[in-house]
């Protein structure tokens, strides 16, 4: 709150206090302050003014720094993605005090074209809740079990039944390769032969290595 109070009383405040958090989070691999920084971010979001705000929508800030957060090589927790991405989805709603956040939608519009999902809203979230506990108070009927089988003996066309905990992980694990492959394609887009960058080319080969991991993980979801 300290560094609210100095980002609205001063002249200068504003356009600082963005340049430091931009400086905060540039090229930092450190899990931990980049957290601390979103949560500072935050807080300065819900009570700074206009002139703030609009400096945090901008493209330069947004899509320069709070984006290129979501590039594999920084290894970010899904939890800490899914932060960023929540960000940029509800200032892309607006602000009152009529602050223009038309660069922060182009953004949003951008990802969600490049097939990012974002993660659901308080409400969504609740309205999902809600939905699946109408189901779980009217389970279908019951109907006939089938035989038992032999330990040896797997069907076929057999579907493979996990736990909640199991799925929801294998989820998480999903969405990690479907961002990774985005981000590979953009690569491959990208790069003119002749000119790659040596960090993009590094970055090339792990997805390699990763290949036959998400084979198996979208292998195994067909069969959910």
């Amino acid at each position: 709150m300290h560094i609210c109070d100095i980002i609205n009383t001063t002249q200068d405040g504003p356009k600082d206090g963005v340049k430091a958090l931009k400086k905060r989070i540039s090229k930092n691999y450190n899990h931990k302050e980049i957290q601390l920084t979103l949560s500072l971010i935050d807080m300065c979001m819900q009570n700074c003014g206009p002139s703030f705000q609009s400096l945090i929508v901008k493209k330069e800030f947004v899509k320069e720094s709070l984006v290129k957060l979501l590039n594999p090589r920084y290894n970010l927790p899904l939890d800490i993605q899914n932060r960023i991405l929540n960000f940029i989805k509800t200032w892309s709603q607006g602000f009152p005090g009529g602050v223009d956040v038309s660069e922060v939608k182009e953004v949003y519009l951008d990802l969600l074209k490049k097939g990012v999902q974002f993660p659901p809203s308080d409400a969504e979230a609740e309205t999902a809740g809600q939905e699946t506990a109408q189901i779980s108070s009217n389970p279908p009927a019951s109907v006939p079990t089938a035989p038992a089988l032999s330990p040896g003996v797997v069907p076929k066309n057999s579907t493979i039944t996990l736990v909640p905990e199991q799925i929801g992980k294998l989820h998480s694990e999903l969405d990690m390769v479907k961002m990774n492959v985005r981000v590979m394609a953009t690569i491959l887009m990208e790069n003119t032969p002749g000119s790659e960058n040596h960090e993009d080319i590094e970055l090339l080969q792990v997805y390699d290595f990763r290949d036959s991991q998400s084979k198996c993980l979208l292998k195994l979801f067909s069969k959910l």
